[in-house]
């Protein structure tokens, strides 16, 4: 359970997490007022949901008119007549609009580009994103202001004096690329300010980090070991996010250090609803009831998915009426009979992903790991955790799964991330670096077969281009303070030319354990050879992180020579801080000048 002492700030806050799913959303709150000690809320009730006491969650869909306005979201979205009402008005449905946003990484292998229904006409998915953002909000200062002493005036209160922070979840999977398409959607949404002030109001974690503080607040590891290592899987609608930590609690305060690089795999629920689409789909295709699939694969998705426990026992789609029959397709009655085995087969993919999954970051960090925590939507499902469970069993793995409220793991474990901050130390997912200019080394066998395209500086140095600098290696465990630098420095004959300089942070994905050069890797297409800042392909394995500018104008500068030989030179440093969940860069200088 959490021990977290009261809040020493001395004005009153709003923390608001909002944790938008492929298929369903949450969000969670908590009021922080000075000498008070913080608790996690959540909303628990939503329009169209008013009937049902205790909603969690809403269906992360929306459904736009030609104009692009929006005409529902959420419950409202899935109400009893709101099909027949946007085919009567021809109005566009955003569903699974999350997966829209994602980048391929290292542990995406499938492209399902096809299998995502398209965003609507016009819409780019910061303009969705943002649409469904304003949306939570608005749901959460309704519930606020209806549940609260005070609510209204309290809520005006904090919106005028800007006393409110947002928390946004995201799969591991995500990047800097992600994180900054959804900034620019709580920008359009009015939730935070385009100003670098309105930029810290919002923060970022991934889901399984947020879903390891669900577990600790709700005391699923209260009974864990000094150093045990625990996994968290995030099952959730689009993604299976994994994530491994060591359990310290030597200290004062009970910390846990990253002990091995989050992945992310997308073999989430949706998947099992297009496996079942896949195999209706043939199934029918000799049957009358063909033009029946999506409503047939919608009651799967709402009734039989959730339902399934077991391949021994035969399974029911409930779709129709009674006079609704075809005996070659296993229909009587408006019901479609499978088969538990043919049902099992549509879940398989997702249980073997997350266990093969687990099983290599256990080989990975020499077995330190000992428990299994299984949270998310996703992992409601008997089936997945009894399958799960049993197979983790043969190595030793004892899995949990804490007992309520599994799907608002993320939105409450945002909370609580900013709250408390339990994760300290990080994992490097990949090697981050950057490209420029080294000292051409003519004995140096990489150096001579590019002599070619070695230049020379203005105070006659040669140099070759596009070598890779390691600022840090793939897998480096990070504290959440540490530094880490790569020097260069800036050099022209006429000092009139320090006007700018831009930086570039890398992220290198191969296999290389040292690359050094942009042509070294052979999985890179000789057509993304040409300029560094070109490249950016999301299919090469360097991919551009962030750029870095800064004004050179006032800096001090150096000069070396004399006469027609002078040269004036700027010291420059490259500062990555990559112990948050989202990865800082800055540009350093010295004050230190030296006239040679």
């Amino acid at each position: 359970m959490s021990h977290r002492g009261v809040y020493n700030g001395s004005v009153r806050k709003l923390v608001l997490a909002f944790d938008v799913g492929t298929t369903y959303s949450g969000i969670s709150y908590c009021f922080m007022d000075p000498g008070q000690q913080p608790s996690v809320k959540g909303v628990t009730k939503y329009p169209a949901q008013e009937h049902i006491m205790g909603a969690s969650k809403i269906p992360t869909i929306i459904y736009y008119d030609q104009a692009g306005k929006v005409r529902a979201v959420g419950a409202e979205a899935v109400r009893e007549g709101i099909e027949e009402e946007a085919a009567d008005q021809d109005w566009v449905k955003a569903e699974w609009f999350k997966l829209h946003l994602r980048s391929k990484n290292a542990n995406d292998t499938r492209d399902i580009t096809s299998q995502i229904p398209p965003l609507p006409p016009r819409k780019s998915i910061v303009d969705v994103w943002a649409d469904f953002l304003t949306y939570l909000y608005r749901c959460a200062r309704t519930y606020i202001e209806e549940t609260q002493v005070n609510g209204i005036s309290v809520f005006a209160f904090l919106c005028q004096q800007d006393q409110i922070d947002f928390v946004l979840s995201h799969p591991n999977g995500w990047e800097g690329k992600e994180q900054e398409l959804m900034r620019n959607a709580a920008v359009k949404a009015g939730l935070i300010k385009n100003s670098a002030q309105g930029h810290e109001k919002l923060s970022f974690v991934t889901e399984g980090e947020a879903s390891l503080h669900f577990a600790i607040e709700n005391g699923v590891l209260t009974e864990t070991k000094d150093g045990d290592g625990i996994v968290i899987i995030d099952a959730g609608g689009g993604t299976i996010d994994i994530s491994s930590y060591k359990n310290d609690i030597s200290k004062s305060k009970r910390t846990f250090e990253e002990i091995a690089a989050p992945q992310c795999h997308l073999y989430g629920s949706v998947f099992v609803t297009m496996h079942a689409s896949g195999y209706l789909e043939s199934f029918l295709t000799e049957s009358d009831f063909l033009d029946d699939l999506e409503h047939i694969v919608k009651c799967f998705d709402r009734t039989t998915k959730i339902r399934f426990r077991s391949s021994d026992e035969p399974q029911y789609i409930k779709f129709g009426s009674t006079r609704d029959n075809d005996a070659a397709c296993s229909i009587r009655f408006g019901q479609m009979k499978l088969e538990g085995t043919q049902v099992e087969e549509f879940f398989k993919p997702s249980a073997m992903c997350i266990i093969k999954a687990v099983v290599a970051q256990k080989k990975l960090i020499h077995g330190q790991i000992r428990h299994v925590v299984l949270v998310g939507g996703f992992a409601a499902s008997d089936w997945l955790f009894h399958k799960i469970r049993s197979e983790l069993a043969k190595f030793s793995l004892n899995v949990m799964r804490p007992e309520n409220h599994v799907s608002k793991a993320v939105s409450d474990g945002a909370i609580s991330f900013y709250l408390d901050h339990y994760v300290r130390t990080r994992i490097a997912r990949f090697t981050y670096g950057s490209f420029g200019n080294i000292e051409y080394d003519p004995s140096n066998k990489d150096h001579f077969k590019r002599r070619h395209k070695k230049t020379v500086f203005p105070s006659g140095i040669s140099v070759l281009p596009n070598h890779f600098t390691i600022i840090l290696p793939k897998d480096t465990q990070v504290s959440e303070t540490q530094e880490f630098r790569e020097e260069y420095y800036e050099e022209y004959a006429n000092a009139s030319r320090f006007r700018e300089t831009r930086s570039e942070v890398w992220g290198y994905r191969g296999n290389l354990d040292n690359p050094q050069w942009r042509d070294q890797d052979p999985c890179l297409s000789s057509t993304l050879l040409i300029e560094c800042a070109l490249l950016i392909s999301s299919s090469a394995n360097y991919k551009l992180l962030c750029t870095i500018q800064a004004d050179l104008s006032r800096l001090p500068f150096e000069t070396h020579g004399k006469g027609k030989n002078r040269v004036y030179r700027v010291h420059l440093a490259l500062v990555l801080l990559f112990g948050l969940t989202e990865m800082q860069a800055l540009v350093a200088w010295t004050d230190r000048v030296r006239n040679l």
